[in-house]
């Protein structure tokens, strides 16, 4: 009997195959120190392919006789190929003859190496002022292995970003970026692991649900800039240009904030980053800004952000945060840079929506009350790379009457997205692209009110604030949205497991907080 034939393997994508291989080249360098000699030497790359793409534009069409730009003086054409003016008015980066790749490449097995890759940085950093100060410089240092880095050089040389596929040429940088940032993510180690990375998913649907076609689009934690790039990405797939948004960001730690310019830089999105990185909450970039899209992912329940100067800031309109957690500061710090009528969405952790020590319930029962609380979403665990707990999308509105909503006022949406999503390894869980239609078809059917929204027991619950008062002011969808409905007794035990398992670890949460609840009544007995 012929035995059944094995399973064939499913081809790696060319993002999967040139991380493979780079990564392989690494030897002893740290992750967090790769990660920028790597992303680097693919911008370096990427920005060289189109500058020759460029440059063969013109050489075709200044030789062409048929050409209205025909140039039969072969000196003089050679003058217009090397202007500089020719390349910057498309968009396209000013790459001096040493800093480019076929350059560098030629030099790779040289000792040298190093030394000329940083130059060529220097080069291109001093004819383009829009990265100066951005891209890395330390290929030369002792302890990155020459013969790995030549080998690198050859291997990212391999990547022709201007070359169509199926997926336009735009879009290989972005697959092979991308792809990068976040291996990167889930390699590094400790507390800041992944910071400056969101995953691609989470980001999509805050995106999705926003729906930020027109204005200006604020990232006060703006890490390598994600939130940007899908925002414009939306954009473009909607009919509408880059150029529809405007885009305003700022980072704290430096070397992500550099990051981030070269990733925006490498997508032509042109971004206001601030001119160096900075603290939002003390060093507040834009101050005057009023934005009409607020997309975030600040840190997780920062406890070392307070600063004696905040303590009577205009930003803390419904209560001074707790110094040592940053959560509402960042809620508030949102609140404030929105534009009267805009929409805010950021992923917080999910104590924010129970926890009422040290003054956080008041402040969330102010932003109810003050009929704020669009929609808060809860999304399962181990979505991010640098840690497993669960985390909610919240979505804050200006005038809800006047910003998309039909009479809305006075409501929030809880989805319960608990169950969603596919976990692709032990510890990192994926969610598909049809589990954010389903979360944010949900959000704009609610939002519309044209009839088309109804509850959904144990998924989706559009409460009042009455409602929501209650409830204490606590805001876990799991609270409002209740168990969904069970047919008969034939469901399966692995989903009834799953089920009663939720049920019970929501209980947990419950107790938690009556415990919390039980501790600060006790403690106002005792003061």
């Amino acid at each position: 009997m012929a035995r059944p034939s094995a399973k064939p393997k499913q081809a790696k994508t060319l993002e999967q195959r040139l991380w493979d291989a780079a990564d392989a080249l690494r030897g002893n360098q740290e992750p967090s120190e790769y990660k920028h000699v790597v992303l680097g030497l693919v911008f370096l790359k990427y920005i060289s392919d189109r500058f020759e793409e460029r440059r063969k534009s013109i050489e075709s069409s200044l030789s062409d006789p048929a050409s209205d730009d025909f140039i039969p003086n072969e000196a003089r054409r050679q003058q217009f190929i090397e202007s500089r003016d020719e390349y910057t008015s498309h968009n396209v980066f000013w790459v001096p003859v040493d800093a480019r790749w076929d350059s560098i490449q030629a030099k790779a097995k040289l000792p040298s190496i190093g030394q000329d890759i940083d130059k060529a940085m220097d080069l291109i950093e001093k004819e383009n002022p829009v990265i100066r100060g951005v891209l890395p410089r330390n290929y030369g240092r002792e302890g990155l292995d020459k013969g790995r880095l030549g080998q690198l050089v050859d291997l990212i040389g391999s990547i022709g970003f201007t070359e169509t596929d199926d997926h336009g040429s735009d879009d290989v940088l972005g697959r092979v970026y991308e792809y990068f940032l976040g291996q990167f993510a889930g390699k590094e180690t400790g507390k800041d692991a992944g910071a400056f990375y969101t995953p691609r998913w989470v980001v999509k649907l805050l995106v999705e649900m926003l729906e930020p076609y027109k204005g200006r689009v604020y990232d006060p934690a703006a890490g390598s800039g994600g939130m940007f790039v899908e925002s414009s990405k939306f954009v473009k797939a909607h009919g509408g240009k880059r150029t529809d948004i405007s885009v305003y960001g700022q980072e704290f730690t430096d070397a992500t904030w550099k990051l981030a310019k070269m990733n925006l830089a490498l997508r032509g999105i042109e971004a206001d980053m601030g001119d160096r990185s900075a603290d939002s909450f003390t060093q507040d970039l834009h101050p005057d800004l009023r934005a009409d899209f607020i997309i975030a992912n600040p840190p997780f329940n920062v406890s070392n952000w307070w600063d004696a100067k905040l303590a009577d800031d205009p930003r803390w309109k419904y209560g001074t945060p707790p110094e040592g957690n940053a959560n509402f500061a960042w809620v508030q710090h949102f609140l404030h840079h929105l534009a009267p009528n805009g929409t805010a969405g950021f992923v917080l952790a999910n104590g924010s929506l129970s926890s009422k020590t040290s003054g956080e319930g008041e402040i969330r029962r102010k932003l109810v009350e003050a009929d704020l609380v669009d929609c808060v979403v809860a999304l399962p665990d181990k979505l991010f790379f640098s840690t497993g707990i669960p985390v909610s999308l919240w979505f804050l509105s200006k005038n809800r009457h006047g910003n998309g909503h039909r009479e809305r006022r006075g409501e929030t949406l809880f989805v319960d997205a608990r169950k969603v999503g596919k976990l692709v390894s032990r510890k990192l869980r994926e969610l598909s692209d049809d589990d954010i239609a389903l979360i944010s078809g949900t959000y704009h059917s609610w939002r519309n009110n044209d009839g088309g929204f109804e509850d959904v027991p144990g998924f989706a619950k559009s409460a009042t604030i009455d409602e929501i008062e209650k409830h204490g002011f606590v805001l876990t969808p799991g609270r409002y949205v209740g168990a969904e409905d069970v047919e008969d007794d034939s469901e399966p035990l692995p989903e009834r497991i799953e089920r009663l398992t939720a049920a019970l670890l929501a209980e947990f949460d419950h107790g938690r907080e009556i415990e919390d609840e039980v501790r600060e009544r006790l403690g106002d007995l005792s003061s």
